[in-house]
């Protein structure tokens, strides 16, 4: 999401240069020899291609296209792979809409990712399924909601499935985000976050990063936490401001 006028592998140097690690969408646009051959540290990927949680076909689709995922994430050694409750097509938006998410469709979608997470702990990756707001970006997409991310991961519980807990999308969608955080916290694998309005870096909108960023170290979070969102300026900068917000005190932190 940023400096998208330069070459994939110039954006990866500078990532890494300024201490980042990198988080890919969609990895069949890239070249994964240039990836592989980057330097770069993958702390997240698409863990999937096409395929749904809650019906046969979806189902099945859904898992070989993990499958080709896994490998694609062991060569670059991606630490998590992240699905969503459907299959993405242009701007984010389902290609399969579901506006009504049936008892049939719950019980189907935790089988799906009891499957993926044997897939998970028998080739030691982890995936994770992402929360997704449906008021601005993702209209029609089943179980989007932090709330219904953590039902299915909650109920599950396995080593091998975490959430990516999108603060962006949580706070649009569900607010009171400290609260949140806590209540995910024990299936939590990434933290996402970007302002509101404009997914911009924090410090552009409404959201206290900083209060957030204090309370996670405070209930003990000490995983990743990743800016997906496009910078306000120049994105070394925003990349600072977000550094900045998410920087603890040890104090803080005991």
């Amino acid at each position: 999401m940023l400096w998208n006028d330069r070459p994939m592998s110039w954006r990866l140097s500078r990532l890494t240069e300024m201490g980042f690690e990198v988080g890919i969408w969609n990895w069949p646009n890239h070249d994964l020899a240039m990836l592989e051959a980057s330097g770069a540290r993958f702390s997240s990927m698409t863990g999937y291609l096409r395929g749904r949680l809650s019906d046969d076909e979806g189902a099945a689709e859904l898992l070989a296209t993990v499958e080709e995922a896994i490998a694609v994430g062991k060569r670059l050694n991606v630490a998590r792979l992240n699905l969503h409750g459907t299959g993405l097509g242009d701007r984010g938006l389902p290609v399969t809409p579901c506006e009504t998410v049936t008892g049939a469709m719950w019980l189907k979608a935790r089988d799906t990712l009891h499957r993926i997470a044997d897939l998970a702990e028998r080739h030691g990756v982890t995936f994770m399924i992402e929360n997704l707001n449906l008021l601005v970006d993702h209209p029609g997409v089943p179980f989007a909601l932090a709330k219904d991310t953590l039902a299915l991961v909650s109920s599950v519980n396995r080593p091998g499935l975490k959430l990516n807990l999108d603060l962006y999308h949580a706070q649009i969608g569900e607010g009171n985000l400290i609260a949140l955080c806590r209540s995910c916290l024990p299936w939590i694998g990434e933290v996402q976050v970007a302002d509101v309005p404009g997914r911009m870096e924090p410090g552009t909108g409404e959201v206290n990063y900083a209060g957030v960023a204090r309370a996670l170290a405070a209930m003990g979070y000490h995983g990743t936490v990743c800016m997906e969102a496009f910078a306000s300026g120049p994105p070394e900068a925003a990349l600072e401001a977000f550094r900045a917000a998410f920087t603890v005190s040890a104090t803080v932190q005991a």
